[in-house]
């Protein structure tokens, strides 16, 4: 995705929603949700990289050089996402 969009900062991907779990922001697809994923041809075990069937909650971190944390947008509500300008200004406050 980085070099896709020629991107100059690091994308994290979260394997299988392990530190999501941790964060306690992954839940499991009930069984009728798991139907209606595999109708729409939506395969998560193999997304995932595992069998739990589960999802992460949208969240959003910008986190400085050093590791910390300097804003976050988490909603369980996967619509509501934070807008990209809202992003951009997060980044340029650090």
């Amino acid at each position: 995705m980085r070099d896709k969009h020629g991107l100059s900062f690091a994308i994290l991907r979260d394997e299988g929603n392990k530190y999501a779990e941790q964060l306690g922001l992954r839940f499991v697809l009930p069984d009728y949700l798991r139907e209606v994923y595999l109708r729409l041809n939506i395969d998560l075990p193999r997304v995932n990289g595992d069998s739990s069937w589960s999802l992460a909650m949208p969240a959003r971190y910008v986190v400085k050089q050093d590791g910390i944390i300097s804003a976050a947008d988490i909603n369980a509500d996967y619509t509501t996402r934070p807008e990209p300008l809202k992003t951009l200004e997060d980044v340029k406050k650090i």
